[in-house]
């Protein structure tokens, strides 16, 4: 399996973090949760990232970490 690294990218004006798998590249977004997307290549059906509105409501911040309280499971 090829490794490829997380980017991350928040709006902080719409309140919104992307998490980009590799590069970030056009995809169609499922609300698989309240609120939380994965993020599909709509050719591959590849997940290709993952989008979580509202992030700071749902991010716990201590001693300059970010915990974000997801819990999933992804398949294809």
């Amino acid at each position: 399996m090829e490794k490829k690294k997380l980017n991350f990218s928040y709006d902080a004006e719409g309140d919104v973090l992307d998490i980009s798998i590799g590069k970030p590249v056009r995809a169609i977004s499922n609300e698989i949760d309240n609120e939380f997307f994965v993020r599909v290549h709509p050719r591959t059906k590849k997940i290709v990232g993952f989008s979580i509105l509202n992030f700071r409501k749902r991010s716990r911040l201590r001693k300059g970490e970010i915990s974000i309280p997801i819990h999933a499971s992804f398949s294809l």
